[in-house]
């Protein structure tokens, strides 16, 4: 068989969607007449909604991936088909900055609009422009539509940290804390809270990080003895 492109791809799969909707209308004709032709209506409407949401969620998906293989690309010549790479630093950047963008115009208040604004700050962090970063950490904060939010307090945390409020970034990662979620767990926002005031406010940093010692969970023990260790050597 002939290898379809992406475009025969989406319209096969539109028509396969659009065929089984036919389908169920067919099926379904005599129950369709007895509820009558409000409520007919209503279900197709219905169907329809379910249909499109599922859709637009795949597309969103495939742009998010997309977006991800220009964030891992390399610089230099190409090695493989499933490694993007650029000639320069320089067209790279200016890729992953279009990349994201583009995706947190095109999809706010969702999953991968949060995901694009998280990026767009870790990489402005990365670049050492501190208040773009902390515009994009808030934004994906502001929407509130996943548990990506609570790894943007995180990250918005260290940028208050690095820009010298402490408590602004407390407060910050006390509400994840409060509110873990499957991105940020409970413990893992207590040692991040620890090491952001280990300075600033070592007692209570070693109160935080004494309980999660002996911890069931390798990772987090590990983590807590690592920062009583440096906590003991201020």
């Amino acid at each position: 068989m002939d290898k379809l492109t992406r475009k025969e791809l989406k319209s096969d799969k539109f028509a396969l969607e659009v065929q089984h909707s036919v389908e169920f209308v067919s099926e379904h004709r005599k129950q369709l007449a007895r509820w009558g032709p409000v409520v007919a209506v209503l279900a197709l409407l219905i169907a329809a909604v379910m249909w499109y949401r599922s859709y637009q969620h795949n597309v969103r998906e495939e742009a998010l991936h997309s977006a991800m293989q220009i964030q891992n690309s390399q610089i230099g010549p190409k090695q493989s088909d499933f490694v993007v790479t650029f000639a320069t630093t320089q067209e790279r950047d200016a890729a992953v900055l279009k990349a994201w963008r583009d995706m947190a115009a095109k999809y706010p208040g969702t999953q991968e609009g949060d995901i694009a604004e998280y990026f767009l700050g870790t990489n402005a962090s990365d670049a050492g422009n501190l208040p773009e970063a902390a515009k994009h950490f808030q934004a994906a904060i502001d929407s509130g539509s996943g548990p990506y939010a609570s790894e943007a307090k995180l990250a918005l945390a260290a940028v208050y940290a690095a820009q010298g409020k402490v408590n602004d970034g407390a407060k910050l990662i006390q509400s994840v804390i409060d509110h873990p979620t499957v991105m940020v767990s409970k413990d893992a926002a207590t040692l991040a809270l620890a090491d952001l005031i280990k300075q600033s406010d070592p007692q209570r940093a070693r109160q935080l990080v004494d309980p999660l010692r002996s911890s069931t969970r390798a990772a987090v023990s590990k983590a807590a003895i690592t920062l009583e260790a440096s906590l003991a050597k201020q």
